[in-house]
């Protein structure tokens, strides 16, 4: 049985009124619907700053973490993530692609970390390479990879969820 069948709401402008069907009040309290005070915080938010050089996670490491940085890594409830990535080129790229975003994002705010930098433009080699080499032995990730093909082939069998098509092996 469902709560919501005995229970009716009616609102008023400054008034939220529940009532049991039947119309026997239960609370009656005034609101500011949808209204805050002049300049109210809406949260406190915590970030941690990172300082310059600070120490990274390779990139598998990096993607299982959610993180490149040891410093920003905090586990929900002190669960950690131990899983490993699988062994295979997608996975690969995957952890490359993270790897370049992370430090995109690390390098909006700290631009004159010449090794960030570094890092940044070899992971985005790699995961050019990388991503040119898979669409010539299997097929483009992105429609933004050039494919010399005679017709339209995206929507060619296999698609990534089917798994059995598509065991890297």
């Amino acid at each position: 049985m469902n709560i919501f069948s005995f229970v009716a709401i009616e609102y008023s402008e400054a008034t939220l009124q529940v009532k049991i069907r039947g119309g026997i009040p239960l609370e009656n309290k005034k609101y500011m619907m949808g209204r805050l005070p002049e300049m109210a915080p809406l949260a406190n938010p915590y970030v941690p700053f990172q300082q310059e050089n600070p120490p990274k996670y390779e990139a598998r490491k990096g993607l299982v973490r959610g993180t490149l940085y040891p410093g920003l890594d905090l586990p929900f409830m002190g669960m950690v993530n131990q899983k490993e990535l699988p062994e295979t080129p997608t996975a690969q790229l995957q952890a490359l692609g993270f790897a370049v975003n992370e430090l995109a994002l690390y390098l909006d705010t700290h631009p004159e970390d010449k090794e960030a930098l570094e890092l940044y433009r070899t992971y985005q080699r790699m995961y050019h390479d990388g991503n040119m080499e898979f669409s010539q032995c299997k097929r483009p990730l992105t429609h933004s990879i050039p494919v010399n093909q005679e017709r339209y082939t995206w929507l060619d069998d296999p698609w990534p969820w089917e798994y059995a098509a598509n065991k890297e092996g």
